[in-house]
């Protein structure tokens, strides 16, 4: 198993009190893609805690490359935006196997990383060795040192599977928690894939 799975008394985390003030805000990140393109597009959207929409920006990694992390890296210094205090990724392996360094992201922007996930990862490994024979232990060495995914239940009674880098595993919940409505996506990250989606499909990017 790539991604170990800790299971976290939610309620333990409802009860905390690590807080985010309402008018925090993140970065959310997701993508839209199909196999046959060479690149896939992200989208990066800045959203307040009250949930408004306060800036966006995109990006192009390379379906089954490794410059992910270089990629959303970019797409951040492009939006210039020095109020944003978490990113918030709706997954860390994207554009087929292009793995997101979290640690990068934030030691390179001084900016705590939380990182949603919805499934188990099981046998990851086995296709990485199987598309990438050269370079499938990097790729999975970045996926280790990711550590744990937390599995944990928002308010709205939807379970995620949480990594944090850079912040408590009780901050990246109640700040997750905070901006989801209903369902288990974040609204950052709900935008940010409508938008990537439309973007694409557009053929405006």
């Amino acid at each position: 198993m790539v991604l170990r799975i800790q299971d976290i008394e939610s309620g333990d985390l409802h009860t905390g009190t690590a807080g985010w003030k309402t008018g925090v805000r993140v970065l959310g990140v997701a993508e839209s893609f199909q196999r046959s393109d060479k690149r896939s597009l992200v989208a990066g959207v800045v959203m307040r805690g009250d949930l408004r929409v306060d800036g966006y920006g995109f990006c192009r990694p390379d379906i089954g490359g490794r410059n992910a992390t270089q990629e959303l890296l970019a797409m951040y210094d492009r939006i210039n935006r020095k109020d944003i205090r978490a990113w918030m990724l709706g997954g860390s392996v994207i554009s087929w196997f292009n793995v997101v360094d979290l640690r990068r992201l934030h030691e390179s922007t001084s900016i705590p990383v939380t990182c949603v996930s919805y499934h188990l990862s099981d046998g990851i490994e086995k296709y990485l060795q199987e598309y990438f024979p050269t370079d499938w232990q990097d790729r999975n060495a970045v996926l280790e040192q990711a550590g744990p995914r937390a599995r944990v239940e928002l308010s709205s009674g939807y379970p995620v599977f949480l990594s944090v880098e850079g912040m408590s595993l009780e901050r990246g919940f109640k700040l997750v928690d905070m901006f989801t409505v209903d369902g288990g996506v974040p609204e950052p990250i709900r935008l940010a894939r409508l938008l990537a989606s439309s973007m694409r499909n557009s053929g405006c990017i």
